[in-house]
C-alpha cells in the first residue's frame, strides 16, 4: 500500500504540475487561466524595473530638452559610473511614488478624489501637465476635470507616461489593473493620449514580468489602449519601421521626426503649438521609447544611449526604456555596474521611501493586488509564496481626443475637501510675514519652489520668487504713509539665480519708476542694491510694488535679502 500511495502521490504532482505548465487551474469546472510567478522571480524583477528608471533618467538627464528635432551625438552621452545610480531628486520618480503612497494608505479603492488630494498636497517642484493639474486641483478642481482639455491645455504631454512605470511594476500580468490605476492616477494631470501613453508603457511593465522580447512587450501595452488613438497609431507604426529597417534606428527616428514632429496633424494639442522645435508631446517621446527598446536589442547600455540619444525629453524616455528592460531581466542578471552602487539609506524626494522601502511596499501592494484581480497566493514544497494571476482579456479606456474632448464632469471639490488641500499661498504669505513683515505677495508661481532661504549667495534669511508665467510676474507690495518731514528711500537687495535673469520693476500707485534686469552683470559680488526716492509722495499714504518680472521665462527666480524704508 505505502509503494501504491507514493505513485499516486507522484501522479497526482505531475498533474498539477502539467495543469501549471498549461496555465490552468486544476479545478475542472473553472476555465480560467492562470500565470504563476514566484514572489522571489517577481521582487527580483520589480527591482530591476525601479533601478532601470534610475539609470536611463541619470544617463539622459544632462542632455534633456537640448536637442530638439535632432540626433544626439554620441559623444554628449555621458559615460555610466555606478554612483549615478542615486537618483533620488527626479520627478521621473518621486511622482509616481505619491501615487504608491496612496495606494499603501489607502487600498486599490481609493477613491479618484482622495488620490487627487494627495496629489495637490505634494511640495516637489513638477512641470507642464503635472504642474497644471496640481495647480487645478489646488484651486478646487476636481478629478477627472483636472486633467480635462478645458482646463489644462497640457492634457496631452508626457506627465503620465513618465510616472506610470509603478501601474505595471505592481501589477504583473494585470493589464486591467494597470488601464484601472491610469483611470484614477493619470486623469489628474492627463487625458487622450496623454492618458494612453502611461496605460501603454504600464502595460509593457506588466508583461516584462513573463516576457522578454520586445515586439510582444509593444504588443502587450498596445492591447492596453485605445486601437484609433493617434498614440496606438504611432505605436504600429514605429514596429512596422523597425520591421522594414532591422538595422537603421536613425531612418527609424526621422521617419518619427516626420510624421510625429513636423506634421500638425499629429501636434493638435501639443503646448507648445504644431510647429514648434520643442515637442513634450507623449507620443513623439513615446515613439523615441520604443525606438531604445527595439534597437538596443536587449543591451542595457544601448537601450538607453539609443533612447537617449532620440532626443527631447531624453531624461525620460531612456527611464521607461531601461525600467521595462531591467524588469524582464531582473536585479540579479543587471550588470553590476547597475546595482554597486546604489545607496539603501537614500531617501526619494518628498516621499517616505528610501530604495529598500520602496521595495517593501511594492511587494505588500502587489500581494494584494493578485487577491483582488481574482487571483491567489499558493505556496510551494519549501514553503515560498508564488503569485497565481489570472489572465484576462485587456479592457482599455474609451477613446477621447484632447483636440475634441467630451464634456467636462463640472467635478468640485467640497469645503470639506478644500480644508484638507494644501494652499500654497497662504504657505508662501507666512513666510514673507516672517522675512518681510507687513508686504504682500500675489501672483506667485510654484517654479523653482519659492519660500523662505536659510541662505542664498552669502545672506541669511532669503525670500525667493517666481513669476506666475511669461507675462505675469510676482508681486510684493505694501501700503504705507509717508512722513512729511523728512525724505524716505526705498531701499532692496536683489539677486538672480545663476542659470537665468529677471527684471525688477519698482512701483508707486501703479507709476513704474524702475526698470532694472537682475542678471550676472548688474549684481555685483552677488546682489543688486536698489534705492528709489520717495520724497515727493512725502506725507501720503502710497502702494509700492516690487515684481519679479519674467525676462525669456528661463530660470526666472528672484532672491530678496532686503526691503526696507529708510
Amino acid at each position: 500500500m505505502g509503494c501504491l500511495k507514493s505513485h499516486c502521490c507522484v501522479a497526482f504532482a505531475l498533474i498539477v504540475l502539467s495543469m501549471s505548465a498549461l496555465g490552468r487551474t486544476a479545478n475542472a469546472d473553472d476555465p480560467t487561466e492562470f500565470r504563476r510567478l514566484p514572489i522571489s522571480e517577481y521582487l527580483d524583477k520589480m527591482e530591476a524595473g525601479w533601478l532601470g528608471q534610475m539609470a536611463g533618467v541619470a544617463v539622459g538627464g544632462p542632455t534633456e530638452f537640448k536637442w530638439l528635432g535632432e540626433i544626439i551625438p554620441a559623444d554628449q552621452v555621458p559615460a555610466w559610473r555606478p554612483e549615478m545610480i542615486n537618483q533620488f531628486h527626479q520627478d521621473d520618480l518621486y511622482v509616481e511614488m505619491t501615487f504608491l503612497r496612496t495606494l499603501e494608505l489607502y487600498g486599490f479603492d481609493v477613491s479618484i478624489r482622495q488620490a487627487g488630494i494627495d496629489f495637490a498636497n505634494s511640495r516637489y517642484e513638477l512641470w507642464h501637465a503635472n504642474l497644471a493639474g496640481r495647480n487645478n486641483l489646488r484651486a478646487g478642481i476636481a478629478p477627472p476635470d483636472s486633467g480635462h482639455p478645458h482646463f489644462n491645455r497640457h492634457a496631452d504631454d508626457i506627465d503620465y507616461q513618465i510616472e506610470a512605470d509603478f501601474s505595471g511594476l505592481i501589477a504583473p500580468g494585470m493589464p486591467n489593473l494597470v488601464v484601472e490605476l491610469g483611470e484614477k492616477f493619470g486623469r489628474l494631470m492627463n487625458y487622450g493620449d496623454g492618458l494612453y501613453a502611461g496605460q501603454f508603457v504600464g502595460g509593457m511593465y506588466a508583461e516584462a514580468f513573463f516576457e522578454t522580447d520586445p515586439i510582444k512587450l509593444i504588443e502587450a501595452g498596445l492591447r492596453c489602449i485605445p486601437e484609433h488613438s493617434q498614440y496606438a497609431e504611432m505605436v504600429r507604426d514605429v514596429l512596422g519601421w523597425y520591421r522594414d529597417h532591422p538595422d537603421d534606428w536613425k531612418k527609424t527616428w526621422e521617419l518619427i521626426d516626420r510624421k510625429y514632429h513636423r506634421n500638425p496633424d499629429y501636434r493638435r494639442f501639443s503646448c507648445s503649438g504644431p510647429t514648434s522645435d520643442f515637442n513634450i508631446d507623449a507620443k513623439i517621446n513615446g515613439a523615441y521609447i520604443l525606438v531604445g527598446l527595439l534597437y538596443g536589442q536587449g543591451d542595457p547600455d544601448q537601450t538607453i544611449i539609443i533612447s537617449t540619444r532620440c532626443g527631447q525629453d531624453s531624461d525620460c524616455n531612456p527611464s521607461n526604456a531601461a525600467g521595462v528592460l531591467f524588469t524582464t531581466l531582473g536585479r540579479s542578471k543587471l550588470p553590476e555596474r547597475f546595482v554597486s552602487g546604489i545607496d539603501p539609506k537614500g531617501k526619494f524626494s518628498h516621499t517616505e521611501y528610501t530604495f529598500p522601502r520602496l521595495i517593501e511596499v511594492c511587494g505588500q501592494l502587489v500581494r494584494a493586488a493578485v487577491v483582488r484581480t481574482g487571483g491567489r497566493i499558493e505556496r510551494d514544497a519549501e514553503g515560498n509564496e508564488i503569485l497565481v494571476i489570472p489572465v484576462q482579456e485587456v479592457r482599455p479606456s474609451p477613446l477621447k481626443r484632447s483636440w475634441d474632448p467630451g464634456p467636462i464632469a463640472d467635478s468640485r471639490f467640497t469645503e470639506e475637501e478644500m480644508a484638507q488641500i494644501f494652499n500654497p499661498a497662504e504657505a508662501l504669505q507666512r513666510a514673507v510675514d516672517a522675512v518681510f513683515p507687513g508686504w504682500t505677495l500675489r501672483h506667485c508661481g510654484p517654479d523653482m519652489q519659492p519660500g523662505r532661504r536659510a541662505e542664498y549667495r552669502g545672506r541669511k534669511n532669503v525670500f525667493m520668487t517666481h513669476p506666475l508665467n511669461r507675462e505675469v510676474g510676482a508681486v510684493l507690495s505694501r501700503i504705507v504713509d509717508l512722513p512729511t518731514e523728512r525724505q524716505t528711500t526705498l531701499r532692496t537687495l536683489v539677486a538672480n539665480d545663476d542659470r537665468g535673469d529677471w527684471v525688477l520693476l519698482v512701483k508707486v500707485d501703479g507709476q513704474l519708476l524702475l526698470e532694472k534686469p537682475i542678471n550676472q552683470q548688474t549684481t555685483a559680488g552677488g546682489w543688486a542694491t536698489v534705492e528709489v526716492d520717495l520724497s515727493q509722495w512725502a506725507g501720503k499714504q502710497v502702494k509700492l510694488e516690487l515684481i519679479n518680472q519674467p525676462d525669456g521665462w528661463s530660470w526666472e527666480a528672484g532672491y530678496w535679502a532686503e526691503i526696507t524704508l529708510q
